[in-house]
């Protein structure tokens, strides 16, 4: 079984944030909102993104954390550099991930969006670890839930954000998954969905 009952995913490490809350009434997710994170910018492992998903992040630690101060953020999940997979809201809950969005005329697609943390920079590449682990992620949850469409969070909210950036290889994700292109409604162009290794 890939998940349980309760929203949580047994292939997953889970650390409990407490930023979450109910959905609309019967409101199951069908969207997926990828993102990327890393804290400090550009800066891999440690447990800095645990920290500020569970509202633990020492501000005094790093200048870049400072701003960060009193953030109440989660996802879903993060994706690790390395592929380990980490949850931290159940599916069944909204996580406060996506902020001011839209998708398709409908705002705040918190309430029926799962969101996924890339651990990674705007910009710089990820590993295929990555792609392997987001692939499985992605394949479970459609089993489980009625996914209709994946999107970063730059399509849901553009001028405001712009992860997971271009150094996301759509067409390596597209590849893993080979579903139809309707799932991503923003890959318009082949420079949308062009391979890693055509990213300078």
């Amino acid at each position: 079984m890939n998940g349980n009952h309760a929203g949580w995913l047994d292939r997953a490490r889970r650390i409990a944030s407490p930023n979450f809350g109910s959905r609309p009434s019967a409101e199951r997710p069908s969207l997926v909102v990828l993102h990327s994170i890393s804290l400090p910018p550009g800066v891999y492992g440690g447990d800095a993104i645990e920290r500020l998903f569970t509202n633990r992040l020492d501000p005094r630690a790093h200048p870049y954390f400072e701003a960060l101060e009193g953030l109440q953020v989660s996802a879903h999940f993060l994706v690790r550099r390395d592929g380990e997979l980490l949850q931290f809201v159940s599916c069944l809950d909204r996580a406060w991930h996506a902020g001011r969005s839209s998708f398709q005329g409908r705002d705040n697609c918190n309430d029926y969006s799962i969101g996924i943390e890339l651990e990674g920079l705007e910009g710089e590449r990820f590993e295929p670890a990555q792609y392997e682990a987001l692939a499985g992620l992605l394949l479970a949850l459609r089993e489980i839930y009625p996914i209709a469409a994946v999107v970063g969070h730059e399509h849901v909210a553009p001028g405001r954000k712009v992860d997971p950036g271009p150094g996301f290889a759509w067409g390596e994700l597209l590849a893993r998954l080979a579903w139809p292109g309707t799932m991503f409604p923003f890959l318009s162009s082949a420079t949308d969905a062009r391979d890693a290794r055509d990213i300078p």
